[in-house]
């Protein structure tokens, strides 16, 4: 079968899980398994507080192979002690040798106490970039990061952690900050289209975009389309992703046209408990690379109390 970034249609189902000897299936299963990778995207809401808040049992359970966290929100002398922490996990799960193997890249915000990006990768990472090209101003500083990581099949992908302005329908100032991010975007979105379409490297754009796409992806659509998030011309910039950039979103092609599932819930009233959520949170990958995945999880928290952000982490697995 021809893999998917060698061209080739896309195979969800796997043939050689149809072996009749049990010991002879699990073999196979755990090789599958293995050559998989896993991509974690999660809005922190504050790495500190989720720190307090048991995001390291998290981490021990999951070890995703590259973590795309936004909102980060601490000083680089307050952060590398919690990624220190979080490299610990990683030892501790037996997913790296030692702390020093989990690599690390961030950008923290020039405006306190705003914004932040951070990706770990247990991956090789060959080269990393910081910043969205075209922006230099404060308030888009900790928004934009990149790393070339290796795969286990010897693939070179391009992750991007993004963290998009929340953008406010009656702050024209705030607005007219998320537009120009827009706009930026698209610059080097195109480039990464590029780059993968003429057979260099994949890429997937990982993070809180702030914007739900459609009425599948927010609970109360039309109580919504006049604040931001779900603006007609914020959600037009997510169609022209898909269409015009040839992006894929990687968990709505796996999950299909269904309601939600959402990864972010309002801290007022009983949203998080009465699932009055929003999709914000995204994998949208080059369509090679999409034709890899094999499946997500939102892994929502069971109970309100029991969260360590108000943003669930998507985790989706490419066979790459």
């Amino acid at each position: 079968h021809p893999h998917p970034l060698r061209g080739g249609s896309r195979r969800r189902d796997r043939p050689e899980g149809s072996l009749s000897s049990r010991e002879g299936a699990f073999v196979i299963h755990a090789r599958i398994v293995n050559r998989m990778i896993s991509i974690t995207t999660s809005n922190m809401n504050g790495i500190r507080a989720a720190k307090r808040k048991g995001v390291e049992e998290w981490a021990r359970r999951n070890t995703p192979d590259v973590w795309c966290m936004q909102e980060v929100r601490a000083p680089q002398a307050e952060l590398d002690p919690i990624l220190d922490g979080l490299a610990a996990d990683y030892t501790e799960a037996g997913r790296i040798e030692g702390p020093a193997a989990l690599h690390r890249v961030n950008e923290v915000c020039r405006v306190k106490g705003r914004a932040g990006v951070a990706l770990l990768s247990d991956l090789e990472v060959t080269d990393t970039r910081h910043g969205l090209p075209g922006l230099d101003e404060d308030v888009d500083s900790g928004r934009w990061i990149e790393a070339d990581v290796t795969t286990p099949q010897g693939y070179s992908i391009t992750v991007a952690c993004v963290y998009v302005h929340a953008g406010n329908a009656d702050d024209e100032t705030k607005m007219a900050q998320k537009f120009r991010f827009l706009d930026t975007m698209l610059t080097r979105m195109g480039e990464l289209r590029d780059e993968a379409a003429k057979g260099g490297r994949q890429a997937v754009l990982c993070g809180d975009f702030n914007i739900a796409h459609t009425p599948l992806d927010i609970k109360n659509a039309k109580g919504n389309v006049k604040h931001a998030g779900f603006l007609p011309e914020e959600r037009a910039y997510v169609d022209r992703w898909l269409d015009e950039y040839e992006f894929v979103d990687v968990m709505r092609d796996l999950a299909g046209d269904i309601q939600g599932p959402y990864t972010w819930w309002s801290q007022r009233g009983r949203a998080f408990d009465n699932n009055v959520g929003w999709r914000l949170d995204y994998q949208f990958a080059t369509p090679e690379l999409a034709e890899t995945a094999r499946g997500f999880v939102i892994d929502k928290a069971p109970a309100y109390d029991l969260r360590w952000s108000d943003h669930a982490p998507l985790t989706i697995r490419y066979d790459v």
